[in-house]
Formats: structure tokens, sequence, C-alpha cells
């Protein structure tokens, strides 16, 4: 066998030198949306999973996902604990067992007592009502010890394969904390690794794969909207392009034609990194006057210390202005910071520009915010990025401040 590479018969994590395989869940529950919402909550914690709603279901996922933990909802109305640990002790199940239940519930904790004596990995069970963080403890001996494959995934291979998808992050407005619009995140479900976050498979600036990344961004981006249209009601979007992709005047009027001409439309934003729009202020100039004719307009990101390159020019051809979350995450206590974030919001009221604060991941930093001028806010206080499916079921209420 060689150094550095162990793999574990069986059902088990594979492990390739330090870094262990992303585990893998089945949500067993006759429940629908009991199923969905501990599924969604597996994937936060890093799991790929898969759910059943039957025996026989379960069967066929042992077979073909090989699972390294089953949560088994147990309820006097559900499905019959009886039988599924019955297929668990048949299949030779090596994984780990979590019964889910009512708390005090007799036939939860009948449930662990009958697995062990069958010899299955019985976790302590979860009681309702729980958090993610129970849950976390309850299966932290399973979460990857690294988030990612090493080396790096190639873009290419990932686009061929089909792996790529995008994921949603609300944009808040600042003042009335109503949901205005979602940023579109590349990430990659890698078929070992899981869910892998940009910086294991997005191209160099001169990778020939980066216009097939950024077609197929704002191919997904547009499907996705009439999916967003169709689950709930129309949501503006944004997506991240590089400047080098606007280059082409073939890849401009290719964007323009695929933006929706649904009445609902409100509008793409495309934003570019703040260096690369402050070295290509010209270009995007040319660029902003074509793609604003077909209700696309541009934003700079991640803007921080260089906010003086944009002073003192006679216009800009942004709509917004996006502070970097450097800046903004803990601004409410930290001086300079809030100098930055301060001469941002001025720069956007002065162009006549809506001003962006990313990076919100506390009630100080959206009260900074506001205090600031901020437009919009964005960041983990209104919730991670999340995949297609789980963004349409999401909703915001008005009580982050309460």
């Amino acid at each position: 066998m060689n150094d550095g590479m162990v793999e574990l018969v069986g059902r088990r994590p594979v492990t390739f030198g330090r870094r262990k395989v992303t585990p893998r869940a089945c949500v067993a529950d006759s429940k629908r949306h009991l199923r969905a919402f501990l599924s969604e909550v597996l994937e936060d914690l890093g799991f790929v999973t898969s759910e059943c709603a039957s025996a026989d279901e379960l069967q066929t996922v042992l077979a073909t996902e090989l699972p390294d933990l089953i949560l088994l909802g147990v309820a006097t109305d559900g499905i019959e604990p009886g039988r599924f640990l019955e297929i668990l002790v048949r299949e030779a199940f090596a994984g780990k067992v979590l019964a889910v239940g009512a708390r005090e519930s007799i036939i939860v904790r009948a449930v662990r007592q009958v697995g062990e004596e069958y010899g299955l990995a019985m976790l302590p069970p979860l009681t309702t009502p729980f958090g993610a963080e129970a849950l976390r403890e309850r299966v932290a001996m399973l979460l990857p010890e690294e988030p990612a494959p090493s080396p790096a995934v190639h873009v290419g291979e990932a686009l061929h394969a089909g792996w790529l998808e995008l994921w949603y992050q609300s944009k808040i407005d600042a003042r009335t904390l109503v949901r205005s619009g979602a940023e579109a995140l590349v990430r990659m479900r890698h078929p070992t690794w899981g869910v892998v976050p940009p910086a294991y498979f997005i191209p160099e600036p001169h990778d020939p794969h980066l216009r097939d990344l950024s077609e197929f961004v704002i191919d997904r981006a547009m499907r996705d909207w009439h999916y967003l249209l169709e689950q709930q009601s129309p949501v503006d979007l944004s997506i991240n392009l590089p400047a080098s992709y606007l280059r082409e005047p073939q890849a401009v009027r290719d964007l323009c034609r695929r933006v929706p001409t649904h009445p609902a439309f409100g509008g793409l934003t495309v934003e570019i990194d703040s260096e690369e729009a402050i070295r290509d202020l010209d270009l995007l100039t040319e660029v902003a006057r074509e793609v604003g004719l077909h209700n696309i307009g541009l934003s700079i990101d991640n803007l921080g210390a260089n906010w003086p390159a944009l002073m003192e020019l006679d216009r800009i051809p942004f709509v917004k202005l996006k502070a970097d979350r450097q800046f903004v995450t803990g601004s409410g206590n930290d001086r300079l910071k809030r100098t930055v974030c301060r001469h941002i919001v001025e720069l956007a009221q002065g162009y006549g520009a809506r001003a962006v604060a990313q990076g919100v991941e506390s009630r100080a930093d959206l009260v900074a915010a506001n205090e600031l001028g901020f437009d919009f806010v964005q960041g983990f206080l209104f919730g991670k990025p999340m995949p297609l499916k789980k963004f349409a079921r999401s909703t915001l209420t008005k009580t982050v401040m309460e």
C-alpha cells in the first residue's frame, strides 16, 4: 500500500493522506418535509445526503449510496423502526445510526437499545426540538477534517462532468430588511468531496476555460431565474464575471441576448472585482452603455482600500459599489473599517450609485451599515449561500433587529 493513501474497505469513509472523504448520510423518515429539513441541516454540516421514505427505499440506498450515517425518524405515526433496524442488521451496516424523535419517547429509547443489542453503532438519540449545533455534536466524528480535495480540481473537468451549480445568497434592503435580490455564487458538488468552495476550482485569469465558466454562470443564472419565478416571485439576480470576458464584443452581445424577455424580469447585475474594474474603466464604460439597453447593470465588487482610484472621475459605469467584506465585518467596533466604508458610501452617493455592504455577520455590523448609509446589506446574518431549491423555499422576515 502506498504511503499517504489509505482505503478502508466496506462502508466507511476513505482517506487520502490526512484528508477524509466527505461523509454520506441517508435520512429515513416518512414525512417529506422532515426529510428535506434534516437533509438541509446535514448538507450545511458537510454531508452528501440522500433520502428514503420506506424500508424498500432504504435497501436501495444501502446498495448504491453506501452511507456512513442513517438518520432514523421515529414517530408514532411514522415509519416502522423495527423493519428499518432489521434491514440494517441483515445488510451488516457498518456506519452510524442516529434515531430522531420526541423527547421522553419510549420508542426512541427502545430503538437505540434494540439497535445496540444487534450490534449496530447507535449514536445517542437526537430529541426534538433541536438545533444545528446539537446535530453537529452527534455526528462530529464523521465530519471531514478538511473541506476540499488536493490538488485542486481543474475547472474544465468540473464543467465536463456537470459538477458545477449556482448557490444563492440574499441581498437585503438595509432599511426595510426585505430581500431585494440575490447573488449567484459558483459551487462544485464533487462526487467524492461533496460541495467544494470556489478557491479549489476557479481558473486563473488566462485559463481558456474561464470563458466556458462565465457562459455557464450566465446560462444557469437565467435558467434559475425562471425557476424562482415559478416557485415564488421574481428575484433580481447578480452574477460575477471577469472583465476579460466582457472584452469580447460577441460575449457582450450574447449576454444581452440571454436575459429574459419576461415582463417580470427586473434586471441583472454583473459584479466585477474592483482591481479588474479599476484597471478596465474605459472598456467597462463602453460595455455599460450597451448592456444598459437590455436592463443589465455593472457593479464593482470587493471595493476596499483602493477606493481612492475612483475619486475625481467625471462618472463611473457602475450602478452599485460593493464594499469588501473585510471592511464590513466588525466595522461596528473598528474605526479604520468604518472610515473605509464611509468613503465607499460617499463615493456611491456622489456618482448616483447604490452602496452595498457584504460581510454583515452580526447585529453590530448591521447597525453600522445603517448608520453609514449603505443601501443594501448581505452576509451570514441573513443566511449563508444555499442551493437553488433551498433558496426558493427560504423566506425572510423583518425580525432581524428584534
